[in-house]
This record gives structure tokens, sequence and C-alpha cells, in this order.
């Protein structure tokens, strides 16, 4: 019996110094799979979406994030001033943030032509 713990205490011993240099190898595959799958998209998402609203001009259509459609009437630093529908008197003001999607005014008679 005494032989046993021996050989299992044995064992332990020289497996750790295995496993030690294993394991930081897997923290690191996994902190390279984490950085391509997570942060990498979000950082080429958001510098997407900064051109794209730094693009902004009266008279583009947006969509904003709560899904509505509009038209930019004013164009600040930090805010917009959109016309949602007919109504003229229907002029609202938010951030640039808001806006999810741009259509230009000459892309759409662009692609219509074709």
């Amino acid at each position: 019996m005494n032989n046993l713990i021996f050989l299992t205490t044995g064992a332990d011993a020289t497996g750790a110094g295995y496993s030690l240099p294993m394991m930081i190898i897997w923290i690191v595959l996994m902190g390279a799979v984490f950085y391509f799958m997570a942060i990498r998209p979000q950082k080429k998402q958001q510098r997407a979406l900064e051109a794209l609203i730094s693009t902004l001009e009266p008279g583009d259509s947006v969509l904003t994030t709560g899904g509505f459609y509009g038209v930019i009437i004013d164009v600040m630093e930090e805010v917009i001033i959109v016309e949602f529908g007919n109504n003229k008197n229907c002029r609202i003001p938010m951030k640039k943030t808001a806006v999810v999607e741009v259509e230009k005014p000459g892309a759409a008679q662009t692609e219509s032509s074709k």
C-alpha cells in the first residue's frame, strides 16, 4: 500500500513540469482565438460606423436605431436634425450615433437607372 502512494506522488511531481508550459500555450491560444473572434470584428464594425457618421450631410436618407426612416435637415457637431415622414413639423434632434444606415440621394438615382 505504501508503494502505491509513493508511485502516485512521484507521477504528479514529474507531470507538473510538463503541464505548466502546456497550460501557458493553451491560455495564449485561447487569448488569440478570443481576439480574432470577438475584439477584432467589433473594432472593424466601430470604424465602419465612425466612417458612416462622418459622411452625414443634409438631404441624406437615414435609418435610426429605433427603426425610423427620415431625412437629415441639419448636421451639427454631435447632433443631427431628422425630419420623419411628409409632415414638416416632425423634426427631431438626435445624436449622430443613433444612425444605423445612410442612403445618399445620388446613389438611389444611379441604381434606378441601371
